[in-house]
Protein backbone atom coordinates (compact mmCIF):
# COMPACT_ATOMS: atom_id res chain seq x y z
CA UNK A 1 0.00 0.00 0.00
CA UNK A 2 1.87 3.25 -1.34
CA UNK A 3 1.64 6.53 0.99
CA UNK A 4 1.91 10.10 1.14
CA UNK A 5 4.34 12.02 3.21
CA UNK A 6 4.67 15.83 3.38
CA UNK A 7 8.22 17.37 5.30
CA UNK A 8 9.67 20.50 5.35
CA UNK A 9 13.10 21.26 4.21
CA UNK A 10 15.16 23.89 5.46
CA UNK A 11 17.89 24.83 3.51
CA UNK A 12 20.74 27.25 3.70
CA UNK A 13 20.41 30.59 2.30
CA UNK A 14 23.55 32.43 0.46
CA UNK A 15 24.06 34.35 4.20
CA UNK A 16 23.86 31.18 6.15
CA UNK A 17 20.53 31.48 7.27
CA UNK A 18 18.00 28.73 7.01
CA UNK A 19 15.35 29.57 4.67
CA UNK A 20 12.16 27.40 4.37
CA UNK A 21 10.96 25.71 1.01
CA UNK A 22 7.28 24.34 0.37
CA UNK A 23 6.42 20.83 1.87
CA UNK A 24 7.54 18.29 -0.99
CA UNK A 25 4.81 15.81 -1.11
CA UNK A 26 6.67 12.18 -2.01
CA UNK A 27 5.11 8.80 -3.12
CA UNK A 28 1.59 7.52 -4.60
CA UNK A 29 -1.59 8.46 -2.81
CA UNK A 30 -3.98 6.09 -3.56
CA UNK A 31 -6.82 7.88 -4.68
CA UNK A 32 -6.69 11.15 -6.51
CA UNK A 33 -9.15 12.98 -3.89
CA UNK A 34 -6.88 12.29 -1.35
CA UNK A 35 -4.00 13.62 -3.02
CA UNK A 36 -6.09 16.51 -4.39
CA UNK A 37 -6.85 17.74 -0.60
CA UNK A 38 -4.12 16.43 1.44
CA UNK A 39 -1.62 18.13 -1.23
CA UNK A 40 -3.04 21.78 -1.66
CA UNK A 41 -4.24 21.99 2.07
CA UNK A 42 -0.75 21.54 3.67
CA UNK A 43 0.74 23.70 1.06
CA UNK A 44 -1.83 26.71 1.94
CA UNK A 45 -0.78 26.01 5.47
CA UNK A 46 2.77 26.44 4.94
CA UNK A 47 2.21 29.63 2.68
CA UNK A 48 0.00 31.21 5.53
CA UNK A 49 2.86 30.59 8.13
CA UNK A 50 5.31 31.79 5.97
CA UNK A 51 2.78 34.80 5.39
CA UNK A 52 1.73 35.01 8.91
CA UNK A 53 6.11 35.29 9.44
CA UNK A 54 7.04 37.96 6.98
CA UNK A 55 4.15 40.21 8.40
CA UNK A 56 5.91 39.97 11.83
CA UNK A 57 8.80 41.50 10.28
CA UNK A 58 6.96 43.88 8.29
CA UNK A 59 5.08 45.25 11.16
CA UNK A 60 8.71 45.50 13.19
CA UNK A 61 10.01 47.32 10.77
CA UNK A 62 7.12 49.72 10.50
CA UNK A 63 6.99 50.01 14.50
CA UNK A 64 11.04 50.69 14.37
CA UNK A 65 9.81 53.44 11.04
CA UNK A 66 7.91 55.36 13.31
CA UNK A 67 10.35 55.55 16.12
CA UNK A 68 12.48 58.04 14.00
CA UNK A 69 9.44 59.40 13.21
CA UNK A 70 9.46 61.01 16.97
CA UNK A 71 13.13 60.84 17.87
CA UNK A 72 16.16 63.15 17.70
CA UNK A 73 19.51 61.95 16.91
CA UNK A 74 21.01 63.87 19.48
CA UNK A 75 18.72 61.41 21.85
CA UNK A 76 20.93 58.23 21.04
CA UNK A 77 24.00 59.15 22.62
CA UNK A 78 21.85 59.96 26.30
CA UNK A 79 23.54 56.53 27.73
CA UNK A 80 26.85 57.83 26.92
CA UNK A 81 26.77 60.40 29.38
CA UNK A 82 25.49 58.01 32.10
CA UNK A 83 27.94 55.57 31.89
CA UNK A 84 26.38 53.78 35.26
CA UNK A 85 22.74 53.79 33.79
CA UNK A 86 24.22 52.35 30.49
CA UNK A 87 26.35 49.49 32.46
CA UNK A 88 23.35 48.48 34.21
CA UNK A 89 20.59 48.45 31.44
CA UNK A 90 23.70 46.27 29.36
CA UNK A 91 23.93 43.55 32.42
CA UNK A 92 20.35 43.25 32.68
CA UNK A 93 19.31 42.76 28.89
CA UNK A 94 22.31 40.67 27.83
CA UNK A 95 23.61 39.00 31.22
CA UNK A 96 20.69 38.64 33.68
CA UNK A 97 17.65 37.79 31.55
CA UNK A 98 19.99 35.00 29.67
CA UNK A 99 20.90 33.74 33.15
CA UNK A 100 16.86 33.38 34.06
CA UNK A 101 15.90 31.89 30.87
CA UNK A 102 18.97 29.28 30.71
CA UNK A 103 18.18 28.06 34.65
CA UNK A 104 14.35 27.60 33.69
CA UNK A 105 15.51 25.37 30.70
CA UNK A 106 17.33 23.82 33.48
CA UNK A 107 14.82 23.00 36.25
CA UNK A 108 11.81 22.62 33.98
CA UNK A 109 10.79 19.61 32.11
CA UNK A 110 9.84 21.48 29.02
CA UNK A 111 9.22 20.72 25.34
CA UNK A 112 11.77 21.18 22.74
CA UNK A 113 9.79 23.63 21.51
CA UNK A 114 9.14 25.49 24.40
CA UNK A 115 13.03 24.91 25.53
CA UNK A 116 14.39 26.32 22.00
CA UNK A 117 12.07 29.35 21.73
CA UNK A 118 12.87 30.39 25.24
CA UNK A 119 16.67 30.14 24.47
CA UNK A 120 16.13 32.18 21.29
CA UNK A 121 14.22 35.12 23.23
CA UNK A 122 17.26 34.66 25.88
CA UNK A 123 19.96 35.22 23.79
CA UNK A 124 17.81 38.00 21.46
CA UNK A 125 18.59 41.15 23.54
CA UNK A 126 17.60 44.69 22.26
CA UNK A 127 15.15 46.81 22.34
CA UNK A 128 13.73 47.80 18.79
CA UNK A 129 10.10 47.94 20.22
CA UNK A 130 10.49 50.76 22.61
CA UNK A 131 8.90 54.48 21.07
CA UNK A 132 8.53 56.75 23.95
CA UNK A 133 4.78 57.30 23.52
CA UNK A 134 3.82 53.46 23.87
CA UNK A 135 5.36 54.07 27.34
CA UNK A 136 4.67 57.78 27.70
CA UNK A 137 7.10 58.37 30.63
CA UNK A 138 9.65 60.32 30.69
CA UNK A 139 11.79 62.14 28.26
CA UNK A 140 12.23 59.91 25.94
CA UNK A 141 15.55 60.63 25.66
CA UNK A 142 16.91 57.00 27.55
CA UNK A 143 14.44 55.09 25.84
CA UNK A 144 15.63 56.32 22.37
CA UNK A 145 19.32 55.67 23.39
CA UNK A 146 18.78 52.18 24.55
CA UNK A 147 16.69 50.93 21.53
CA UNK A 148 20.30 52.01 19.27
CA UNK A 149 22.72 51.48 21.66
CA UNK A 150 21.02 47.56 22.71
CA UNK A 151 20.53 46.77 18.67
CA UNK A 152 24.10 47.39 18.33
CA UNK A 153 25.45 45.55 20.65
CA UNK A 154 23.36 42.69 19.41
CA UNK A 155 25.11 42.18 15.90
CA UNK A 156 27.82 40.98 18.64
CA UNK A 157 26.34 39.56 21.64
CA UNK A 158 23.50 37.39 20.12
CA UNK A 159 26.10 35.43 17.73
CA UNK A 160 28.40 35.29 20.85
CA UNK A 161 25.75 33.94 23.13
CA UNK A 162 24.55 31.25 20.39
CA UNK A 163 28.06 30.31 19.74
CA UNK A 164 28.72 29.58 23.98
CA UNK A 165 25.25 28.01 24.31
CA UNK A 166 25.39 25.53 20.97
CA UNK A 167 27.85 22.74 22.79
CA UNK A 168 25.09 22.52 25.28
CA UNK A 169 22.16 23.16 23.55
CA UNK A 170 22.16 20.77 19.86
CA UNK A 171 18.84 22.82 19.15
CA UNK A 172 19.95 26.05 19.29
CA UNK A 173 21.22 27.59 15.73
CA UNK A 174 24.30 29.48 14.81
CA UNK A 175 24.19 32.83 13.75
CA UNK A 176 26.90 34.58 11.92
CA UNK A 177 27.68 38.67 13.37
CA UNK A 178 27.58 39.25 9.47
CA UNK A 179 24.00 38.28 9.16
CA UNK A 180 23.25 39.58 12.35
CA UNK A 181 24.47 42.55 11.48
CA UNK A 182 22.95 42.64 7.79
CA UNK A 183 19.43 41.76 9.63
CA UNK A 184 19.40 44.60 11.92
CA UNK A 185 20.50 47.11 9.18
CA UNK A 186 17.38 46.35 6.66
CA UNK A 187 15.01 45.79 9.41
CA UNK A 188 16.01 48.41 12.50
CA UNK A 189 18.74 50.90 11.50
CA UNK A 190 17.36 51.73 7.78
CA UNK A 191 13.90 51.78 8.42
CA UNK A 192 14.81 54.48 11.65
CA UNK A 193 17.02 56.03 10.19
CA UNK A 194 14.04 56.68 7.02
CA UNK A 195 11.94 57.95 9.46
CA UNK A 196 14.57 60.45 11.28
CA UNK A 197 14.88 61.74 7.79
CA UNK A 198 11.50 62.20 7.31
CA UNK A 199 11.00 63.58 10.38
CA UNK A 200 13.99 66.13 9.23
CA UNK A 201 11.80 66.92 6.30
CA UNK A 202 8.58 67.21 6.90
CA UNK A 203 8.17 67.63 10.91
CA UNK A 204 4.65 68.05 11.31
CA UNK A 205 4.17 65.21 9.23
CA UNK A 206 6.01 63.12 11.47
CA UNK A 207 4.76 64.42 14.31
CA UNK A 208 1.36 64.25 13.18
CA UNK A 209 2.38 59.83 12.22
CA UNK A 210 4.21 58.96 14.50
CA UNK A 211 2.06 58.11 16.88
CA UNK A 212 -0.41 56.89 14.33
CA UNK A 213 1.93 54.41 13.25
CA UNK A 214 3.15 52.57 15.59
CA UNK A 215 -0.74 51.93 17.29
CA UNK A 216 -1.49 50.54 14.05
CA UNK A 217 1.30 48.21 13.62
CA UNK A 218 1.45 47.25 17.12
CA UNK A 219 -2.21 46.18 16.78
CA UNK A 220 -1.54 44.38 13.44
CA UNK A 221 1.80 42.56 15.22
CA UNK A 222 -0.35 41.63 18.45
CA UNK A 223 -3.16 40.07 14.97
CA UNK A 224 -0.24 38.66 13.43
CA UNK A 225 0.70 36.75 16.39
CA UNK A 226 -2.70 35.31 17.44
CA UNK A 227 -3.52 34.35 13.94
CA UNK A 228 0.33 32.48 13.99
CA UNK A 229 -0.77 30.39 17.43
CA UNK A 230 -4.22 29.80 15.18
CA UNK A 231 -2.85 28.54 12.56
CA UNK A 232 -0.41 26.29 14.82
CA UNK A 233 -2.73 25.54 17.54
CA UNK A 234 -1.76 21.80 18.20
CA UNK A 235 1.99 23.46 18.66
CA UNK A 236 0.55 25.60 21.64
CA UNK A 237 -1.31 21.91 22.64
CA UNK A 238 2.01 20.63 22.94
CA UNK A 239 3.76 23.34 24.64
CA UNK A 240 0.98 22.45 27.37
CA UNK A 241 0.70 24.90 30.40
CA UNK A 242 4.13 24.17 31.96
CA UNK A 243 5.32 25.47 28.70
CA UNK A 244 3.50 28.66 28.78
CA UNK A 245 3.71 29.28 32.92
CA UNK A 246 7.39 29.28 32.08
CA UNK A 247 7.66 31.44 29.48
CA UNK A 248 5.11 34.27 31.47
CA UNK A 249 7.65 33.72 34.30
CA UNK A 250 10.20 34.45 31.81
CA UNK A 251 8.67 37.61 31.19
CA UNK A 252 7.48 37.70 35.08
CA UNK A 253 11.67 37.99 35.71
CA UNK A 254 12.55 39.87 33.37
CA UNK A 255 10.46 42.85 34.19
CA UNK A 256 11.93 42.38 37.86
CA UNK A 257 15.06 42.33 36.65
CA UNK A 258 15.12 45.58 34.76
CA UNK A 259 13.13 47.02 37.38
CA UNK A 260 15.33 46.70 40.26
CA UNK A 261 18.42 47.18 37.82
CA UNK A 262 17.61 50.29 35.99
CA UNK A 263 18.87 52.79 39.33
CA UNK A 264 17.43 55.58 41.03
CA UNK A 265 14.98 57.41 38.82
CA UNK A 266 11.71 55.66 38.71
CA UNK A 267 10.78 56.26 34.81
CA UNK A 268 14.23 54.54 33.74
CA UNK A 269 13.63 51.71 36.07
CA UNK A 270 10.37 51.25 33.94
CA UNK A 271 11.70 51.58 30.35
CA UNK A 272 14.74 49.10 31.24
CA UNK A 273 12.14 46.45 32.66
CA UNK A 274 9.86 46.63 29.44
CA UNK A 275 13.02 46.58 27.44
CA UNK A 276 13.92 43.64 29.37
CA UNK A 277 10.78 42.08 28.72
CA UNK A 278 10.08 42.54 25.12
CA UNK A 279 13.46 41.00 24.10
CA UNK A 280 14.43 41.98 20.39
CA UNK A 281 11.47 39.96 18.32
CA UNK A 282 12.74 40.76 14.68
CA UNK A 283 16.64 38.81 16.20
CA UNK A 284 14.03 36.04 17.91
CA UNK A 285 11.94 35.59 14.39
CA UNK A 286 14.97 35.50 12.47
CA UNK A 287 16.79 32.81 14.81
CA UNK A 288 13.40 30.69 14.97
CA UNK A 289 13.27 30.60 11.67
CA UNK A 290 16.53 29.04 11.93
CA UNK A 291 15.02 26.13 13.38
CA UNK A 292 13.33 23.48 11.12
CA UNK A 293 9.41 23.12 11.31
CA UNK A 294 7.42 25.96 12.51
CA UNK A 295 7.44 25.00 16.54
CA UNK A 296 10.00 27.37 17.53
CA UNK A 297 8.33 30.62 15.79
CA UNK A 298 5.09 29.86 16.75
CA UNK A 299 6.19 29.71 20.68
CA UNK A 300 7.84 33.21 19.68
CA UNK A 301 4.42 34.10 18.85
CA UNK A 302 3.12 32.50 22.31
CA UNK A 303 5.78 34.67 24.12
CA UNK A 304 4.41 37.88 22.28
CA UNK A 305 0.64 37.33 23.23
CA UNK A 306 1.53 36.42 26.65
CA UNK A 307 4.40 39.55 27.05
CA UNK A 308 1.74 42.02 26.51
CA UNK A 309 -0.81 40.28 28.63
CA UNK A 310 2.11 40.64 31.79
CA UNK A 311 3.53 43.92 30.35
CA UNK A 312 0.55 46.20 29.47
CA UNK A 313 -1.04 45.41 33.35
CA UNK A 314 2.78 46.68 34.29
CA UNK A 315 3.19 49.62 32.36
CA UNK A 316 0.08 51.05 33.67
CA UNK A 317 0.86 50.55 37.24
CA UNK A 318 4.21 52.43 36.54
CA UNK A 319 2.12 55.51 34.55
CA UNK A 320 -0.34 56.02 37.40
CA UNK A 321 2.43 56.14 39.80
CA UNK A 322 4.81 58.44 37.46
CA UNK A 323 1.35 60.43 37.53
CA UNK A 324 1.04 60.62 41.14
CA UNK A 325 4.81 61.84 41.50
CA UNK A 326 4.35 64.58 38.84
CA UNK A 327 1.35 65.73 40.71
CA UNK A 328 3.37 66.07 44.73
Amino acid sequence: MSSSRTTLHPRRGRHGSATVQLPRITGRCSSSSTSESTGPATRRHVIVTLALLVLLKITVTVIIFGIGLDSEPRDAVRLFRHPGLLLRSVLAMYVLVPMAAFALVKLLPLTPGVEAALLVLAVSAGAPLLPRKLLGIGDGAYIFSLVVISSVLAIVLVPVWLAVLGPLFPRLPSLAPERAALVLAESFFLPLLAGMVVRRLFPKVAAWTAGRLIGLASIVLALSAVALLAAHWHVVLEARWTGILTLAALITLSLAIGHLVGGPDEDDRTALAIACAIRHIGIAVLVAASVPGPRTAVVVAIYIAVSLAISVPYLRWRRAASARRCAT
